[in-house]
């Protein structure tokens, strides 16, 4: 009882944080000149766009699976994806109540049993891995930006690489080693989700008729998505936003564009997690690959 309620006051708390972000967004910029920016989009990128985010969702799954086979959870490929779904519906759509993240865990330590610390440090490091792409291709960009303040740093956004890299694969070889085989592997998988998504963006942006500056877009984009990992907001709703507004403001881009930017990619977003929908109401049977 006193968890069902910490839960449900964790989910009034995110959506006042979202609602408070939102009317702070509002306040800075005028949303009808948002809507007129998106009202002359052009569709045909934009359907590239979705399409981009559901590669970049499969993939995701693809990466997920990898893990949940070295702890003994052989799914086959389908299977997977049909959780990874349900899993996004989830996050999205009922935040605080049954996360995607642990109601995955559940699933997996229920039918599989391989010990809840197994299951929780795969799914850890599952998300640490896309965190480690988005920090590499932000240092990548920042290094081809040409931006005043960012050029005293460049040095330091080199050498931050390959010392991540490092970082992450000692992490793995000391508290996750059971996940170590498949590093590289995971690593792959985590650069098309990234980059994938960074297309996608630049589509964004072509359908809204901006064709230059995508460095900059995409800098932000890249740190906007890391801000949103952190569980303060719904579906990381308004930290997105507010993120794109200091960008815009800091390296000198157009408010209104940026906003409708961050935007679009979350009712893409929104609109690939609705698949999940489906498995809401029919569980998917998971099935194994054959030994």
């Amino acid at each position: 009882m006193q968890e069902r309620r910490r839960k449900q006051l964790l989910t009034i708390l995110k959506i006042v944080v979202s609602g408070v972000l939102i009317y702070f967004i509002f306040t800075k910029i005028n949303f009808q000149d948002v809507v007129r920016t998106l009202k002359t989009s052009n569709p045909f990128y934009l359907i590239g766009g979705i399409l981009l985010v559901l590669f970049s969702k499969v993939m995701a799954s693809f990466r997920l699976n990898l893990y949940f086979h070295q702890i003994g959870a052989k799914l086959t490929t389908w299977s997977n994806l049909k959780l990874y779904f349900l899993g996004m519906f989830y996050n999205l759509f009922l935040p605080g109540g049954i996360g995607g993240d642990a109601y995955k865990g559940y699933i997996i330590q229920k039918s599989f049993k391989p010990g809840t610390k197994k299951v929780v440090g795969v799914l850890l490091i599952d998300r640490l891995s896309g965190l480690l792409l988005l920090f590499i291709y932000a240092c990548i960009l920042s290094l081809v930006l040409n931006n005043d303040f960012i050029a005293p740093y460049k040095p330091i956004f080199a050498v931050a690489i390959p010392l991540s890299i490092a970082a992450f694969w000692w992490m793995n070889k000391r508290f996750f080693l059971y996940a170590l085989p498949i590093f590289w592997n995971s690593f792959l998988y985590s650069a098309l989700v990234q980059f994938s998504q960074m297309v996608c963006v630049i589509l964004i942006l072509l359908s809204l008729d901006v064709h230059m500056t995508y460095v900059e877009y995409l800098l932000v984009f890249l740190v906007s998505s890391i801000v949103s990992v952190i569980p303060l907001t719904i579906g990381g709703i308004g930290s997105r936003e507010v993120t794109f507004l200091y960008g815009a403001q800091w390296l000198a881009l157009e408010a209104n564009t940026a906003i409708g930017v961050s935007f679009v990619f979350f009712l893409m977003t929104a609109l690939i997690s609705f698949i999940g929908i489906r498995y809401h109401f029919e569980k998917p049977k998971l099935e194994v690959v054959d030994s």
